[in-house]
């Protein structure tokens, strides 16, 4: 009786190019030697001519950094072969230590003088004062229960939805990812509601509103807020 032929290489083709499909349930190797012989068998096909974009697929396989390298070394095999990225359902465990990183608030109750730079992970809560020539920095958002004289940087690491909210709005710089809004020379003399900076995609500029508009330009902060109330 023949013994039946396992298949743990699929190759589909898109109009945006190849996607390789490597089971999850095999030994690395079973599909690294089958992935290679697919490749070599299939020279005659759309593995040969002009350059060909390519994502791989792993499933729930986690790769190291050399199971990586082997499939690329594979992949360079077929000269017309582009890799975009390889993509797995399963992240490392510092990934998802810094995806939580991502999500926390830290809560600062201090005044950031002139001078002093506080920097976080995920979003910041700062209740108190940001004086003049002083900066805060979050790779999230920034929430000032105070007065924001100095430069606040939300996003610091390219998330172009952060906000930067302060109950007094009077920041000497203001910057979301790689977005800089300097202040004006003159702010009216009377006081102010609590107002958010956000990046206006539309408009390719960073806005100021007030908070009560928060709900509706960046929705997903609604779990973040209700948290605090």
């Amino acid at each position: 009786m023949a013994q039946k032929m396992h298949h743990y290489v699929t190759i589909k083709g898109t109009k945006n190019g190849l996607v390789l499909l490597l089971d999850d349930t095999c030994s690395f190797q079973q599909m690294l030697d089958e992935l290679y012989d697919k490749l070599t068998a299939d020279s005659g096909q759309f593995l040969d001519g002009p350059p060909v974009s390519v994502k791989v697929q792993t499933g729930n396989r986690f790769l190291t950094e050399d199971h990586e390298k082997k499939i690329i070394k594979v992949l360079k095999n077929k000269k017309n072969l582009l890799l975009e990225r390889i993509e797995s359902n399963v992240i490392s465990r510092a990934e998802a230590e810094e995806m939580q990183k991502e999500k926390e608030v830290t809560t600062v109750s201090k005044i950031i003088r002139s001078g002093q730079v506080l920097e976080v992970h995920g979003d910041l809560l700062l209740v108190g004062d940001v004086n003049p020539g002083g900066t805060v920095l979050a790779s999230g958002n920034i929430f000032v229960m105070g007065a924001l004289k100095g430069i606040a940087h939300a996003g610091c690491r390219g998330n172009s939805e952060a906000v930067i909210a302060a109950s007094v709005m009077k920041p000497s710089q203001l910057r979301i990812s790689e977005m800089i809004n300097r202040s004006p020379d003159h702010y009216p003399a009377t006081g102010h509601e609590m107002e958010f900076a956000y990046i206006s995609h539309e408009e390719n500029q960073i806005r100021i509103d007030r908070i009560s508009n928060v709900y509706r330009i960046r929705p997903g902060l609604n779990s973040l807020l209700q948290k605090g109330e």
